[in-house]
């Protein structure tokens, strides 16, 4: 196995960086076993205002709490995982750190051990509650590693009670506690700035689409042609890449999506297509329940006593169907979760097409992130519509992402985005 990482996808810089860190943290580690009172003197702080380091001397130290931000697929949950590996690392030799091989980098890796805590949202948000529990549990001293880690993926979806009873403990971190963040970008929309405040940045960039394509082909032994193709369509989303290129379904979706922007034109099939996108969204959502919650449940009665033979397993005990009733609510709004997220997928898919057609009406030379749709649709699109019509297309599909952040019903965003994009399209 190589180093994790390794996995870090057209990040050589970042993975420098926390390698040293890495580094950094075991001889501090080493110095908190020995007792040394000054030994957390050695944390390294991120400027006050910006929350980076700049000097290498700064990048080599160790801090308790870190963002990681970038585009989707740019790997930040992956970025932060690599990086609780490489902390609890045991290999002998710190040139190696992150070996990717001994027990803790392998169960760090796998998402099996024991003081490495991932914090997922199963809903729309990160409550106070799910929050609270996990800073209670993260105080504690590490019981076979040297830390106790807590990756928060989707940070911006922190509630702000969350993050303020995250913050609260990052003010105050315990000696042997490290927090990872993760969020789309450092704007106080995506992650609140006294927590940005208090962490040290780690950006990373999109991928390339050769460096997608050589991991598509090397790592996952996709069809070169299939893997180049993904690669080119996928945004520089590593993840989004692979479905594409091995899942005939994603790329059906991809297709009714980009579909939309002539559907849209049309009267007769506009609605009907903003329906259909909606209902697979919902579908898509429903199988992936279908495939977690019943297993999920199981366990739960498995857990709570049902099954068991003898006197007095007949009666459940008490507090077992609240407890049910609570994780059949988690499992809805997870579902809910899963369906906006297949929607919001298919919106940024049609606002690059759009995109493209007002990159091509303007003469502009950039890389087309539809490129397979170049001759297609993106050509005579942008020779009937003029730039601002175009622009005005484009605008409807992000106000429409932003109408379902605020909760509003999918079916009613998909169709206000879909008369706006029919109007705007037939103003000539």
């Amino acid at each position: 196995m190589t180093n994790v990482f390794d996995r870090l996808t057209g990040q050589d810089a970042v993975a420098d960086d926390l390698r040293a860190a890495a580094r950094a943290a075991r001889s501090l580690a080493n110095r908190l076993d020995e007792g040394d009172a000054g030994a957390m003197s050695m944390f390294g702080e991120p400027d006050e205002q910006t929350g980076d380091a700049f000097d290498s001397a700064a990048r080599a130290s160790m801090t308790h709490a870190w963002l990681f931000t970038g585009p989707p697929g740019s790997g930040r949950s992956v970025a932060a995982t690599c990086f609780a590996a490489a902390l609890q690392c045991q290999h002998e030799d710190a040139s190696n750190i992150g070996c990717g091989e001994c027990r803790a980098c392998t169960t760090v890796m796998s998402r099996t051990h024991a003081d490495v805590r991932h914090v997922v949202p199963e809903g729309l948000s990160l409550a106070v509650k799910e929050m609270r529990e996990i800073v209670q549990a993260a105080a504690r001293r590490p019981g076979t590693g040297r830390w106790q880690i807590v990756i928060v993926e989707d940070a911006d979806r922190l509630t702000e009670q969350a993050a303020n009873a995250l913050l609260k403990v990052v003010e105050e971190p315990p000696s042997r506690t490290v927090f990872l963040l993760c969020a789309p970008s450092v704007d106080p929309e995506d992650i609140a700035v006294t927590l940005r405040s208090r962490c040290r940045h780690v950006a990373l960039a999109t991928p390339s689409a050769h460096d997608i394509e050589r991991v598509l082909v090397e790592r996952d032994g996709i069809d070169p042609d299939q893997a180049r193709w993904a690669a080119s369509v996928c945004g520089g989303h590593i993840g989004r890449a692979r479905r594409l290129a091995s899942d005939p379904e994603a790329r059906e979706q991809r297709e009714m999506a980009l579909a939309l922007a002539r559907d849209a034109n049309r009267e007769k099939t506009a609605y009907a297509a903003a329906e259909n996108l909606v209902r697979t969204a919902d579908a898509a959502a429903k199988a992936i329940a279908a495939e977690l919650n019943e297993p999920e449940i199981e366990e739960m009665k498995t857990a709570l006593g049902a099954g068991g033979t003898g006197k007095g397993t007949a009666r459940a005990p008490r507090g077992t169907a609240g407890a049910i009733k609570e994780l059949e609510k988690r499992q809805k709004s997870r579902e809910t979760r899963v369906g906006r997220d297949v929607l919001d997928r298919a919106l940024v898919d049609l606002a690059a097409l759009f995109r493209d057609a007002l990159v091509v009406g303007v003469g502009a030379k950039v890389t087309a992130m539809h490129p397979d749709k170049t001759d297609d649709i993106v050509i005579p699109m942008a020779a009937y519509a003029r730039p601002e019509q175009l622009l005005n297309c484009l605008e409807a599909v992000l106000a429409c992402r932003e109408a379902l952040d605020m909760n509003v019903k999918p079916k009613f965003a998909v169709d206000a985005m879909v008369a706006t994009i029919g109007l705007s399209m037939r103003k000539r």
